[in-house]
């Protein structure tokens, strides 16, 4: 007699039980996230660390606080660094880098795989790999992977019927592709000082989005481009690697600065495709001017200085590099200035908090990329 198999098929529930990890890599995260608030400083992140520890007993008996700065060294995230006074002590290394731009990258758009392609889609069809489902007539020159068998055989039976089989060229038809456009991206960070001020830190989100950025489109996307530049009172690139140490300074906001840098930068790609994203929490407040001496002004908003920024604005559009501005304070007036300034470069705005500003930034770089702009 034939046994009936009567097991059951459905979800089993279990309370949810944290990933097993070591005692270093429990301790390597926290880490990561205090090297980032203290700007690459160890010294203060280990003391944080400590304090810590001591709250909630994140060491034993068997693995300290000092055993894991000793794992650190070992396994080459810190090393021995020798200042010009002559004073030693604790630096992070490109290894560590490498890792806070990866947590950033997991925290804010969560576990995205890489791909070896690194190309984006554009609504023009062309030469890449992801097919539309529409088909044309084989062209010389076209590679013989892009032709379809199954529709080319189906033409051959169709023109010539089964009795007497053939293939020739005009059975041949090659499935369409998504032309794969590149992007030139520049990302603006405010280092002013009101990045600090009012009891709120705005530069560590901003750079940890900037982090983020960066490890998406070197891992992801390695054809793309990313120029990372902050502006105070002038205007400056950073590498990629400085990102863990960017401070804000004692500094007026000079957005015209930073978009001149922008455009300067973007001018030299050959890529069609560019843009500007900027994180900005204040009003532009200084200028340059021709003799080298600054104007700035604090109190509201200055004509003389918004009318450079809304020149700057139709500047990028004739350019055709959209600015996405990201604009962390909600003041009334600014959101006005805002406005004007985007309605100029017919660019896009959003007005946001600290919380969500990297999802946006990612979703309006995914939605960017998508777009063939004609030079």
């Amino acid at each position: 007699m034939k046994e009936t198999n009567n097991l059951k098929k459905g979800f089993v529930f279990k309370p949810y039980e944290a990933p097993n990890q070591s005692p270093f890599d429990k301790l390597f995260e926290i880490f990561k996230e205090l090297i980032t608030h203290t700007s690459g400083d160890f010294d203060e992140a280990i003391s944080w660390l400590r304090e810590l520890d001591k709250e909630y007993e994140l060491t034993t008996a068997e693995y300290t606080i000092d055993d894991f700065i000793e794992d650190l060294k070992t396994k080459g995230y810190i090393k021995e660094e020798i200042d010009p006074d002559g004073n030693g002590g604790m630096a992070i290394t490109a290894k560590t880098e490498r890792a806070i731009r990866q947590q950033a990258l997991e925290h804010i758009f969560g576990k995205i795989k890489r791909s070896g392609q690194g190309n984006h889609k554009s609504k023009g069809q062309g030469i890449g790999d992801e097919h539309t489902g529409d088909f044309r007539n084989y062209q010389f020159g076209d590679a013989l992977d892009k032709v379809s068998m199954t529709e080319s055989l189906r033409n051959a039976q169709i023109n010539h019927g089964i009795g007497d089989f053939n293939l020739t060229e005009d059975d041949l038809v090659v499935e369409e592709t998504m032309h794969k456009s590149q992007m030139s991206t520049v990302l603006m960070i405010d280092i002013s000082h009101s990045m600090i001020l009012y009891g709120e830190d705005r530069i560590t989100p901003a750079k940890r989005v900037a982090m983020a950025l960066a490890e998406l489109i070197t891992t992801r996307y390695p054809k793309d481009t990313l120029d990372i530049i902050v502006f105070g009172n002038d205007s400056w690139q950073i590498e990629i690697k400085d990102l863990p140490y960017l401070k804000v300074g004692p500094y007026h906001t000079n957005t015209v600065a930073g978009l001149q840098l922008a455009m300067d930068l973007l001018r030299r790609k050959r890529n069609t495709n560019k843009q500007i994203f900027m994180i900005t929490d204040g009003k532009p407040s200084c200028l340059k001017l021709p003799d080298g001496q600054y104007y700035k002004d604090s109190n509201g908003l200055n004509p003389y200085i918004t009318n450079k920024c809304y020149a700057m604005a139709g500047q990028a559009r004739k350019l055709h590099i959209p600015i996405t501005t990201f604009m962390i304070a909600q003041d009334p007036y600014l959101t006005q200035f805002v406005e004007e300034f985007t309605r100029a470069n017919q660019g896009k705005a959003f007005y946001t908090g600290l919380k969500g500003l990297g999802e946006m930034i990612f979703e309006d770089y995914e939605t960017n990329r998508k777009k063939r702009i004609k030079g």
